[in-house]
Protein backbone atom coordinates (compact mmCIF):
# COMPACT_ATOMS: atom_id res chain seq x y z
CA UNK A 1 0.00 0.00 0.00
CA UNK A 2 1.97 2.95 -1.32
CA UNK A 3 -0.62 5.66 -1.56
CA UNK A 4 -2.14 6.75 0.70
CA UNK A 5 0.26 5.97 3.48
CA UNK A 6 -1.00 4.85 6.88
CA UNK A 7 -0.35 8.26 8.40
CA UNK A 8 -2.09 10.10 5.51
CA UNK A 9 -5.09 7.80 5.81
CA UNK A 10 -5.24 8.24 9.59
CA UNK A 11 -5.04 12.03 9.26
CA UNK A 12 -7.78 12.05 6.61
CA UNK A 13 -10.14 9.85 8.66
CA UNK A 14 -9.52 11.82 11.88
CA UNK A 15 -9.80 15.28 10.32
CA UNK A 16 -13.43 15.67 11.44
CA UNK A 17 -12.57 14.91 15.07
CA UNK A 18 -12.64 17.95 17.31
CA UNK A 19 -9.60 18.68 19.48
CA UNK A 20 -9.90 16.85 22.78
CA UNK A 21 -12.14 14.09 21.37
CA UNK A 22 -10.96 10.54 20.95
CA UNK A 23 -9.78 9.98 17.37
CA UNK A 24 -11.74 7.54 15.23
CA UNK A 25 -8.53 5.76 14.25
CA UNK A 26 -5.52 5.85 16.52
CA UNK A 27 -3.25 3.10 15.21
CA UNK A 28 -2.16 1.30 12.06
CA UNK A 29 -3.88 -1.77 13.39
CA UNK A 30 -7.29 -0.07 13.42
CA UNK A 31 -6.74 1.19 9.84
CA UNK A 32 -5.88 -2.33 8.69
CA UNK A 33 -8.95 -3.76 10.45
CA UNK A 34 -11.26 -1.15 8.94
CA UNK A 35 -9.87 -1.63 5.42
CA UNK A 36 -10.03 -5.42 5.70
CA UNK A 37 -13.60 -5.34 6.96
CA UNK A 38 -14.66 -3.06 4.11
CA UNK A 39 -12.84 -5.27 1.59
CA UNK A 40 -14.79 -8.29 2.88
CA UNK A 41 -18.03 -6.34 2.49
CA UNK A 42 -17.10 -5.49 -1.11
CA UNK A 43 -16.30 -9.12 -1.90
CA UNK A 44 -19.55 -10.29 -0.29
CA UNK A 45 -21.59 -7.76 -2.26
CA UNK A 46 -19.84 -7.80 -5.64
CA UNK A 47 -17.71 -10.92 -5.59
CA UNK A 48 -14.04 -11.03 -6.49
CA UNK A 49 -14.41 -12.21 -10.08
CA UNK A 50 -12.43 -9.37 -11.66
CA UNK A 51 -10.32 -10.46 -14.62
CA UNK A 52 -6.59 -9.74 -14.28
CA UNK A 53 -6.49 -7.56 -17.40
CA UNK A 54 -9.35 -5.32 -16.26
CA UNK A 55 -8.57 -1.89 -14.82
CA UNK A 56 -10.67 -2.63 -11.73
CA UNK A 57 -9.34 -2.03 -8.25
CA UNK A 58 -8.95 -5.07 -6.08
CA UNK A 59 -11.29 -5.13 -3.05
CA UNK A 60 -8.63 -4.02 -0.56
CA UNK A 61 -7.40 -1.18 -2.79
CA UNK A 62 -10.98 -0.10 -3.34
CA UNK A 63 -11.64 -0.19 0.42
CA UNK A 64 -8.58 1.98 1.16
CA UNK A 65 -9.60 4.40 -1.59
CA UNK A 66 -13.15 4.65 -0.19
CA UNK A 67 -11.81 5.32 3.31
CA UNK A 68 -9.43 7.96 2.01
CA UNK A 69 -11.97 9.88 -0.09
CA UNK A 70 -14.62 9.69 2.64
CA UNK A 71 -17.26 7.73 0.73
CA UNK A 72 -17.15 5.20 3.59
CA UNK A 73 -16.75 6.11 7.22
CA UNK A 74 -15.59 4.22 10.27
CA UNK A 75 -18.13 4.06 13.08
CA UNK A 76 -17.56 3.44 16.74
CA UNK A 77 -19.53 0.63 18.35
CA UNK A 78 -21.89 3.16 19.91
CA UNK A 79 -22.51 4.90 16.56
CA UNK A 80 -23.07 1.53 14.93
CA UNK A 81 -25.62 0.48 17.56
CA UNK A 82 -27.45 3.80 17.23
CA UNK A 83 -27.53 3.52 13.44
CA UNK A 84 -28.73 -0.09 13.57
CA UNK A 85 -31.50 0.85 15.99
CA UNK A 86 -32.58 3.69 13.70
CA UNK A 87 -32.58 1.41 10.64
CA UNK A 88 -34.52 -1.26 12.52
CA UNK A 89 -37.12 1.29 13.60
CA UNK A 90 -37.45 2.51 9.99
CA UNK A 91 -37.87 -1.06 8.76
CA UNK A 92 -40.55 -1.76 11.38
CA UNK A 93 -42.46 1.40 10.41
CA UNK A 94 -42.20 0.48 6.75
CA UNK A 95 -43.46 -3.06 7.43
CA UNK A 96 -46.35 -1.69 9.48
CA UNK A 97 -47.29 0.73 6.71
CA UNK A 98 -47.10 -2.05 4.12
CA UNK A 99 -49.32 -4.23 6.30
CA UNK A 100 -51.86 -1.41 6.65
CA UNK A 101 -51.88 -0.85 2.89
CA UNK A 102 -52.41 -4.56 2.24
CA UNK A 103 -55.27 -4.61 4.75
CA UNK A 104 -56.85 -1.58 3.07
CA UNK A 105 -56.50 -3.21 -0.35
CA UNK A 106 -58.01 -6.41 1.01
CA UNK A 107 -60.93 -4.48 2.53
CA UNK A 108 -61.47 -2.64 -0.75
CA UNK A 109 -61.48 -5.93 -2.66
CA UNK A 110 -63.95 -7.45 -0.21
CA UNK A 111 -66.20 -4.41 -0.38
CA UNK A 112 -66.21 -4.38 -4.18
CA UNK A 113 -66.99 -8.12 -4.27
CA UNK A 114 -69.55 -7.88 -1.46
CA UNK A 115 -72.33 -6.54 -3.69
CA UNK A 116 -72.06 -9.52 -6.03
CA UNK A 117 -72.16 -12.02 -3.18
CA UNK A 118 -75.18 -10.42 -1.56
CA UNK A 119 -77.04 -10.42 -4.88
CA UNK A 120 -76.37 -14.14 -5.28
CA UNK A 121 -77.48 -14.85 -1.74
CA UNK A 122 -80.50 -12.63 -2.25
CA UNK A 123 -81.51 -14.60 -5.38
CA UNK A 124 -81.55 -17.84 -3.39
CA UNK A 125 -83.68 -16.33 -0.65
CA UNK A 126 -86.03 -14.53 -2.99
CA UNK A 127 -89.60 -15.23 -2.04
CA UNK A 128 -92.18 -14.96 -4.78
CA UNK A 129 -95.07 -15.74 -2.42
CA UNK A 130 -96.30 -18.87 -4.18
CA UNK A 131 -94.32 -21.43 -2.22
CA UNK A 132 -95.18 -19.86 1.12
CA UNK A 133 -98.89 -20.38 0.64
CA UNK A 134 -98.36 -24.07 0.02
CA UNK A 135 -95.99 -24.32 2.97
CA UNK A 136 -98.44 -22.44 5.22
CA UNK A 137 -101.28 -24.73 4.15
CA UNK A 138 -99.21 -27.80 4.95
CA UNK A 139 -98.21 -26.32 8.30
CA UNK A 140 -101.82 -25.53 9.25
CA UNK A 141 -102.88 -29.11 8.44
CA UNK A 142 -100.21 -30.36 10.82
CA UNK A 143 -101.36 -27.94 13.44
CA UNK A 144 -98.05 -26.03 13.41
CA UNK A 145 -98.39 -22.34 12.89
CA UNK A 146 -95.61 -19.84 12.79
CA UNK A 147 -96.19 -16.50 14.39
Amino acid sequence: MLHPSYSELMDKINQAVEPGEVPVVNSRYSIVLAAAKRARQIVAKHGSSAEPDEKVLKPLSRAVSELYDGSVSIMTDEEFETEMARLLEEAEKEAELKEQMQAAESDAALNSGEGKESAEVGDEDYDDGEDDDEDDAEDSEDGDTEE
